[in-house]
């Protein structure tokens, strides 16, 4: 039944690409079909996963019809477990790119449909995958389809410059795992992912797992290879970034839990930095995130503070390993599969939402879009639910996920290595300190750009269909996937635990089930949380509020009133100068100077020159701080500039990239034309191979 169920999504996607190249998305009935076929086979995707979880596991057998080597499909618990995840999001995300896809100016020509469900077609494949062969061709696919969606709006050359940074990162994580594959392939004379289970411990198994961890972070963004995401998810067209974001990361984590399971145990240096890395990743994402000026920016830095959380939870994992210990493989494992659940839906529902704000709009620049939700409700509201979300407030499945990474990060007593528990106390300090930041940033983007009020009512948009009927129900959905979720996190936890079984015993994660309404984390004893409890009482808490302040105030409370809004604490400031989204959060910039390098220049100039030339951009921002008076033409405007430094590209890409220019330099030197020269280079390296050959015997 699954298998039949996986090669219909399969022909479904392929039926929409086919439309896409060969019909082109000209016309708005083939538009439709595209995602209406992909909304099919997610869907089919999505009852293989629910199967495959239930089930027992199964192995299908390609045999050589790949051409390289036997090829196998495996369904067991955890490649359901995955499938059921990313299938559902796909079912959300396509009928969000069929109300999305209705306008011309949106998607046009051939490409957009079909690297999407290029991409759907490829996470199936890695989650599937029984073989190194048929991993590495849905992953290399994969990379394929990013390069095309990134890169589907190539008119600027930003935007093919993000194309290419993305392409050469997926390249990159694509090199690691091909060459752990290889030593692991070569140790067990098994292309068969199960078969690796028997590699000895020892350096080459160490250097295997370093490895593959490595080629898995690239992917979902961990310090330092995260500088692909602020460029790559933004240049995507509408909900496709979604995709990228909320459904494709997806693979790189299952890819960690797969071969956790598979490779077992791992040295105690890879556990200290994976947990090190992790929280100094969230920590970078949700800083930078805060200080960006563009929408799809800050959302893209979120994914980077996302991924550092969900690292860390894995690094519990993988110190239970280490101290074999498997309660806190459970405890890291079930902890951080929440936070991969919680980040999808919502970071699927912000872009999903945010498309419409920048279609309608004309950019995603966060002073222009203030007061959003005004003329956008639907997706306004579904936006902050996402918000919420990712902030990890209640009673979100987000809040959920989170106090289960900490319950973990706690857990350090039951440890006796002394470098793994400071690791994970320096990690739980980490993540505190990211957790205390997202409030802050999330509050930003719900107060100011959907709540606030726009700068005039001459700058506001006429409504929008706001998503129309399917990018409503698919928003709808994921919005109340987070709210649901968290009500009925007892029973997710129990589908969570069949899925982890291929990597944990489904009884240790069913240990963190204190009663049929109370979570602990997997350790007896330790602390307990209702979440369905917790979502009914804030229930009755509003309806009860809501109904005392209606009857006290007899009716008063919900009359029409106009009365002078809150700015900058001053009365009288009013247009460009009032409280804004950049000055909220101006904060960072100056308690966290050191981290994110500021640098702040001020300038006097003429009235009549000022603004001229000088605009916000993603990492600097210059406005007017003493507006000049007309009638004293003596009087000035003065700017100050702030900019933000990103340390990674500035300290490591751009000198690295300066080294290499000058290797290449160095080496077109050697390309004098004469045929002699030539044939000495060949000489020269035929004698190098063959003394590294006689030295290898």
């Amino acid at each position: 039944m699954r298998e039949s169920l996986v090669v219909a999504g399969l022909a479904l996607y392929l039926a929409g690409a086919a439309a896409d190249l060969v019909l082109g998305a000209d016309a708005r009935v083939w538009r439709s079909f595209t995602y209406l076929m992909s909304l099919a086979g997610s869907a089919c995707i999505t009852a293989a996963g629910v199967i495959s979880v239930l089930g027992a596991t199964k192995t299908l057998s390609l045999g050589y019809s790949l051409g390289v080597g036997e090829s196998s499909l495996r369904f067991d618990p955890l490649a359901g477990l995955f499938l059921t995840l990313t299938g559902g999001l796909g079912v959300a995300i396509s009928a969000c790119l069929l109300s999305w896809s209705r306008s011309e100016d949106r998607s046009k020509g051939r490409g957009t449909g079909a690297g999407y469900v290029l991409l759907l077609g490829a996470v199936a494949i890695i989650v599937l995958a029984g073989d190194a062969f048929s991993f590495l061709f849905g992953w290399e696919t994969l990379t394929v389809s990013f390069y095309i969606l990134s890169g589907i709006r190539r008119r600027s050359r930003h935007n093919a410059t993000s194309s290419w940074i993305t392409l050469a990162m997926g390249k990159v994580s694509g090199a690691f795992l091909l060459f752990g594959f290889l030593l692991l392939a070569g140790a067990s004379k098994s292309f068969d992912l199960a078969a690796w289970s028997r590699v000895a411990p020892g350096t080459l198994h160490d250097a295997a797992y370093a490895l593959i961890i490595t080629g898995f972070a690239a992917k979902i963004g961990l310090v330092p290879f995260q500088v692909w995401m602020p460029l790559g998810y933004p240049s995507a067209p509408g909900p496709a970034r979604a995709a990228m974001a909320g459904l494709a990361v997806n693979v790189g984590f299952y890819g960690l839990w797969r071969f956790l399971a598979i490779l077992g145990r791992p040295p105690v240096w890879l556990v200290v930095l994976v947990l090190l890395m992790g929280g100094l990743t969230a920590l970078i994402g949700i800083v930078f995130a805060g200080v960006q000026s563009h929408l799809n920016r800050v959302i893209a830095y979120s994914s980077i503070e996302n991924a550092g959380v969900i690292l860390v939870g894995y690094g519990v994992a993988l110190a239970g390993a280490a101290a074999s210990n498997p309660q806190l493989i459970a405890l890291g494992l079930l902890a951080a599969s929440l936070q991969v659940l919680a980040h999808a839906l919502a970071k699927s529902l912000l872009f999903t939402s945010a498309a419409g704000f920048e279609a309608d709009h004309g950019g995603d620049r966060m002073e222009d879009l203030r007061g959003v939700g005004h003329s956008h409700p639907w997706s306004g509201a579904t936006f902050s639910v996402g918000a919420l979300t990712l902030a990890g407030l209640p009673p979100t499945i987000g809040f959920v996920s989170e106090w289960f990474i900490l319950e973990s990060l706690m857990q350090q007593v039951r440890l006796h290595d002394l470098a793994m528990r400071l690791a994970m106390a320096g990690a739980g300090a980490l993540v505190a300190l990211t957790a205390g930041v997202a409030a802050l940033v999330f509050a930003r983007l719900v107060s100011m750009t959907i709540l606030g009020r726009p700068w005039g009512s001459e700058q506001e948009p006429a409504r929008s269909n706001d998503g129309a009927l399917a990018g409503r129900a698919g928003m709808v959905f994921l919005a109340l996937s987070c709210l649901g979720m968290a009500a009925t996190a007892p029973w997710i936890l129990r589908f969570i635990a069949r899925g982890l079984g291929p990597a944990v015993p489904r009884d240790l994660v069913d240990a963190a089930l204190k009663s049929p309404w109370v979570l602990q984390p997997v350790f007896a004893g330790f602390s307990i949380l209702s979440p369905s409890w917790l979502a009914l009482v804030f229930l009755i808490g509003i309806f009860s509020v809501g109904a005392a302040t209606l009857a006290l105030s007899r009716g008063q409370v919900i009359r029409y009133r106009r009365v002078p809004p809150w700015r900058s604490a001053t009365s009288g400031i009013a247009g460009p100068d009032r409280y804004s989204p950049f000055a909220y959060s101006n904060v960072l910039r100056h308690v966290l100077g050191n981290i994110l390098g500021t640098r702040r220049e001020v300038r006097i100039i003429d009235p009549r020159q000022a603004g001229q030339g000088l605009q916000a951009t993603d990492v600097t921002h210059a406005g007017p701080h003493l507006p000049a008076d007309p009638d004293h033409p003596g009087s000035a405007h003065v700017l100050v500039l702030t900019q933000v430094i990103e340390p990674v590209e500035t300290y490591i890409y751009r000198p690295a990239r300066s080294l290499l220019e000058w290797v290449v330099r160095a080496v077109k030197r050697l390309q004098c034309g004469r045929l002699d020269a030539y044939v000495g280079y060949m000489l020269v390296a035929l004698l190098i191979v063959l003394a590294v050959a006689a030295g290898m015997r």
